[in-house]
């Protein structure tokens, strides 16, 4: 009998760069392209919402259908966003040649990651400048002063909570979808 033998591991050899991995053209293309995107739905948005409410019924949807159905829409345009995004920078990148195939996976999701976040960060902060232009405005339009009532207040924290909660989750997801479609954009880039 033979006696068996154990195989040996030979360390592979490293030919990969020492340059950075990331691209930030690529990034800033995916996020761009998310931004634009986003625009487009956001636009596009209003006008069905509009299109399912008829002025001359009285059997239209309640208001409170209405506004899970724009959130509904937000999250939707969120997440095809971050796709688009993601898939291009994953896409865009230059190829890596002589990396280990985990590697190239491991670079391409953080391609795709970091387009969601920039695109997120910069949507943000346009949000943020928009809304404090509106606070400014409505404030120096306001002449007389209001009461809040316990119940209007509470019910006001409720929604601020369940919206930081859906909000939340949704650009979790959204984060995980723009990473998994970078994967996909660099997969795709390889096979050319």
């Amino acid at each position: 009998m033979a006696a068996r033998e154990t195989p040996t591991r030979v360390p592979e050899a490293s030919v990969e760069s020492s340059a950075a991995a990331v691209e930030w053209a690529a990034i800033t293309g995916g996020a761009l392209a998310a931004i634009g995107i986003t625009i487009i739905l956001v636009t596009l948005g209003p006008g069905l919402g509009l299109a399912t409410v008829s002025p001359w019924s009285f059997s239209g949807s309640p208001p409170a259908t209405f506004g899970i159905a724009a959130g509904v829409w937000l999250i939707v345009t969120q997440w095809l966003s971050s796709g688009v995004g993601g898939y291009l920078a994953g896409r865009l990148r230059k190829k890596w040649v002589g990396i280990r195939t985990d590697e190239v996976f491991f670079r391409d999701t953080a391609h795709g990651f970091l387009a969601w976040a920039l695109a997120t960060a910069l949507v943000v902060a346009l949000m943020t400048v928009g809304s404090a232009a509106t606070v400014a405005t409505a404030a120096a339009a306001q002449t007389g002063t209001a009461t809040i009532t316990p119940e209007a207040a509470e019910a006001a924290r409720k929604a601020v909570v369940s919206f930081s909660f859906y909000s939340s989750l949704s650009l979790l997801i959204g984060a995980f979808i723009g990473s998994v479609t970078g994967a996909l954009g660099g997969y795709h880039r390889d096979d050319d």
